[in-house]
């Protein structure tokens, strides 16, 4: 079983792959320019997320209002990276902090939150081990969208094929369109700022 705190992701070298669910207007806007413009909100927090399951059980499979349309964003590690690096986590841990007044005065000065919650399984039943979710803040989020997107993929058809044969009962159908998701590689000071061990 993969360790309490661990970032899978589809990665290479230079790139990392993000999932985030968006009404049609957002995604399509998003699909033709390659790149999030209006009605997308630049004011406020935007999530990214490695984990594909993780998000499957939060849209519903594409099927909740406002997240019809699931998106992969490929964008460079060293922009990842960079808010890894910047992010506050979302609730005091003392191996990660100092002190709760240390957490606080770094969460209200955070533009990058990291959150841990339950991974899911195919069927979007809880998992022992945590997934990883990104708030991006509104003082970083033209830096995201202009400098570290390198591509935007409408993974809403393929949703919609896994998510029938789930209805069918074919598990093994919807597992084959899985992406590939393998433990990324963080640094020791890195990962003891995001509970990593």
């Amino acid at each position: 079983m993969p360790p309490d705190y661990e970032i899978r992701a589809n990665f290479d070298r230079e790139t990392i792959v993000v999932y985030q669910a968006y009404p049609p207007a957002i995604a399509t806007a998003a699909i033709q320019n390659q790149r999030f413009i209006e009605p997308f909100s630049f004011n406020r927090m935007t999530w990214i997320k490695p984990s594909f399951l993780w998000l499957m059980r939060r849209s519903n499979w594409a099927q909740k209002s406002g997240q019809e349309h699931i998106l992969a964003v490929r964008i460079t590690r060293s922009g990842w990276e960079h808010a890894l690096l910047s992010g506050v986590l979302t609730s005091y841990d003392p191996l990660a902090h100092a002190s709760k007044p240390q957490w606080a005065d770094a969460s209200a000065k955070a533009t990058v939150q990291v959150q841990w919650d339950p991974e899911r399984n195919l069927h979007g039943a809880s998992l022992q081990y945590r997934s990883i979710q990104v708030g991006i803040g509104r003082q970083m989020i033209r830096e995201y969208n202009e400098k570290w997107i390198v591509e935007i993929n409408d993974l809403t058809p393929t949703v919609a094929k896994m998510r029938e044969s789930l209805r069918r009962g074919d598990s093994q159908a919807a597992a084959r369109h899985l992406p590939p998701e393998k433990p990324y590689p963080i640094n020791t000071e890195l990962g003891r700022h995001l509970l990593i061990a």
